[in-house]
């Protein structure tokens, strides 16, 4: 049984080990410089880099960028860790479509701050919010950052030890509630991993009401080591299909709608979280990548990816000075907006918040 702490740890001492097998893989993005600005990916996945492009005001600061979202105005939204003992400090920064900050939001996330989506229903938005650590819940919100509803455990689904609803200290077992992320169903529910916990897909209805699950630890095939990020794939041409990022087992699982293992695709390096634009699918990698595949689940690039820079420099993601430009450390989330430009958010403790603008 693998703890996150302990697959962090691993992560970082075993970076190198991987490095070589990625490496290797096919459709490399590289960076280049046009008129003092940063160009990665090749052909029609070209981008122009910002990496500063959300900055904050003094009187905040990042405290581990973990997740991004995007509403119909393009304003984006970034959820971090944050720590427990500052509980006054938000979780939820936004900022408008130039970067410029708007507001903060969401302190009562503090200390587990992690997934974040934007949801339009029936015209209004909402914000989906999961928070593990110290946290241990889900909710959502208005985009004014007021709760419409706040979730712990589900404990009719028989899969947690006695107070797990309750509790606010990470419980590191498979019996242990840490969601992280979201995806959305047609009818108005909702799916929320448990990726740090039981490592299972919970399935939701519309008003939250727990309905089933699917998944849980194990060895592939329907099973999993840190179950972190999924989302419903429903690019046309393909049939509609959930997709879970089986993060230590660097893979991605495909699954029909009713949690039937479908199979798996490889060659990825501790994928975090998903999500589609048109016939693209966008799987940010904690080594150091961003990918984009097509419509068959080809990969057709790698941005920004420098994963022998994980073990050329000790500790990279707590050195700042030596990152570059058009290359990424720990990419934890990414999300298109509405005209196919990607936000990237690492898991750096110093925060890196990165726009890639779509070439035309």
């Amino acid at each position: 049984m693998t703890t996150p702490s302990a697959s962090r740890r691993q992560f970082m001492s075993t970076a190198a080990l991987g490095a070589a097998a990625i490496l290797s893989a096919p459709a490399v993005a590289t960076a280049s410089r046009t008129n003092k600005e940063t160009i990665i990916g090749e052909g029609e996945y070209q981008f122009r880099v910002n990496h500063a492009f959300a900055q904050l005001p003094d009187k905040y600061t990042w405290q581990t960028t973990h997740n991004v979202a995007v509403d119909k105005a393009g304003n984006l939204y970034v959820i971090h860790e944050g720590r427990r003992d500052q509980k006054d400090h938000p979780s939820i920064f936004v900022f408008d479509p130039t970067g410029k900050f708007i507001k903060a939001f969401g302190a009562q996330f503090q200390g587990g701050g992690h997934g974040i989506e934007v949801r339009d229903e029936g015209g209004t938005e909402y914000l989906y919010v999961a928070a593990y650590q110290q946290v241990k819940a889900f909710a959502k919100l208005t985009l004014n950052g007021d709760i419409v509803w706040f979730r712990k455990a589900p404990m009719e689904s028989g899969l947690y030890s006695p107070g797990e609803d309750t509790s606010t200290e990470p419980t590191w077992t498979r019996n242990g509630f840490l969601p992280t992320n979201f995806a959305f169903l047609d009818d108005g529910g909702f799916l929320l991993v448990d990726g740090y916990g039981t490592f299972c897909i919970h399935r939701y209805d519309k008003d939250a009401k727990w309905i089933s699950s699917f998944g849980g630890a194990g060895d592939g095939q329907g099973k999993f080591n840190t179950a972190h990020g999924l989302w419903v794939d429903n690019r046309p041409g393909r049939e509609p299909s959930i997709v879970v990022t089986d993060r230590a087992h660097d893979t991605l699982q495909i699954f029909t709608m009713d949690g039937q293992y479908k199979e798996t695709l490889t060659g990825f390096g501790l994928p975090a979280n998903i999500d589609t634009w048109k016939n693209l699918m966008l799987v940010p990698e904690l080594k150091s990548s961003v990918t984009l595949l097509n419509e068959k689940n080809e990969v057709v690039a790698r941005l920004g990816r420098a994963v022998e820079r994980l073990s050329e420099v000790e500790n990279l993601r707590g050195k700042p000075d030596q990152w570059l430009d058009g290359q990424f450390v720990h990419p934890h989330d990414a999300c298109f907006t509405p005209n196919g430009d990607i936000f990237v958010a690492e898991w750096v403790a110093t925060g890196r918040v990165t726009k890639l603008e779509r070439v035309s």
